[in-house]
């Protein structure tokens, strides 16, 4: 059974930094890809950046230049770095993964692409 622990939200003043971190566990290998998503009340879900198993990185526009997705697929974690927070980066943070069968993703979008497994989430609250 493929899990997902998210870690690392919390309260920040705008222009402050945090790490969230990504634990997976009952998978092999690291075929496949992973990404970061994000949901603040009253929005949809926004894929913020992704990762494949070529560590070929995409992010949003939304985030571009101030966040970084990095992966230790050994340890099985994956790190988002946000940097120079916004009030509007307020959100629940999820990180979630794909294991595909078959090459057909790589025709696909990175945004744009499926994910069978997701994490619980975590807050992240930009404040003064």
């Amino acid at each position: 059974q493929v899990q997902l622990a998210e870690s690392g939200g919390g309260s920040v003043q705008p222009g402050g930094s945090l790490r969230l971190s990504c634990t997976g566990s009952g998978y092999t290998g690291s075929k496949g890809y992973m990404g970061w998503f994000r949901q603040a009340p009253g929005k949809e879900r926004e894929q913020l950046a992704h990762v494949d198993q070529f560590g070929a990185t995409t992010y949003a526009d939304s985030v571009k230049g101030r966040f970084t997705i990095s992966q230790d697929s050994a340890k099985k974690i994956l790190y988002l770095q946000m940097n120079s927070l916004k009030r509007e980066d307020t959100a629940m943070y999820y990180c979630a993964s794909h294991f595909p069968r078959d090459r057909s993703w790589l025709f696909t979008p990175a945004l744009k692409r499926e994910f069978d497994y997701w994490g619980q989430g975590t807050q992240v609250t930009v404040s003064s």
